[in-house]
Order: structure tokens, then C-alpha cells, then sequence
């Protein structure tokens, strides 16, 4: 019964990471056609490419660099977006690991609680029993 539920959480999990990877994508490729068209020193759309991506992920080489106050301004979002996007898809990533030993875990205690329940069964069963054979007869 439990099968159904992992299932559709791993398939939601993956489905986050997908939806995350897409808009990560996506938020580069806004951003280098942004820095592209913005600033007169990005040459191609490659270059605007890498700037957006050395931007969004905050590693900032300094080969290319914003350099007028729009494009400037406009980096300032490409962080704050990347930022976030790029939080969104390790976290998802950190999901898919977790879930599968959580979800390992979780068999097990419902394996323990079950033993358990078995055990406890049989003892108030034995206890009627007990009890049945020491009551006199009416």
C-alpha cells in the first residue's frame, strides 16, 4: 500500500528537479540575451551566455563585466533569480538522496511496528486464553 505514495513522491521529486533545471536554463538564457542586447562590451551571445552564467552563479571571473547601469542593473537580477534557481535545483537534488533513505527507513519501522503489533496480538490472545481457563464455571 505504501508502493503507490513512493512512487508518486519520487515522480513529484524528479518533476521538481526537471521544472527546476528548466527554469535554470531558462534564466540563463533571459540573462545572456539580456547582458547581448544591454551592454555594448558583450560581442556575442555567447559572451552574454557566460556573463549571465558567471553572474547568476556568483562566480564572477572578471573576463567579462557589466559595464554600463542598465547591464549592471540587470545583473543585479540575474543573481538574485540565479540565486534562487540554482538553490531550487540542489535542493531537489538533495531530495531525491534523502528521499530514498528516508523512504528506507520508513519500511522499516512499518516492518518493526508490524512485528510489534503481531506480538501483541498473540499476547492478548494468550491472556484470554489464560483468563478464559481461570474462570468458574457459572
Amino acid at each position: 500500500m505504501r508502493t503507490p505514495i513512493l512512487n508518486r513522491s519520487q515522480r513529484l521529486v524528479r518533476r521538481g528537479l526537471l521544472y527546476s533545471l528548466v527554469l535554470a536554463l531558462a534564466i540563463l538564457l533571459l540573462g545572456g540575451v539580456g547582458f547581448w542586447a544591454l551592454d555594448p562590451q558583450v560581442n556575442s551571445l555567447s559572451d552574454g551566455l557566460w556573463l549571465a552564467f558567471t553572474t547568476a552563479a556568483t562566480v564572477g571571473y572578471g573576463d567579462l563585466v557589466p559595464s554600463t547601469h542598465l547591464s549592471r542593473a540587470f545583473s543585479v537580477l540575474v543573481v538574485l533569480l540565479g540565486l534562487s534557481v540554482l538553490s531550487l535545483v540542489t535542493a531537489s537534488l538533495a531530495a531525491i538522496f534523502v528521499e530514498r533513505e528516508v523512504g528506507a527507513e520508513e519500511r522499516q519501522i512499518e516492518r518493526d511496528l508490524m512485528r510489534e503489533l503481531r506480538a501483541l496480538r498473540e499476547e492478548v490472545e494468550q491472556l484470554r486464553i489464560d483468563i478464559g481457563a481461570k474462570k468458574p464455571p457459572r
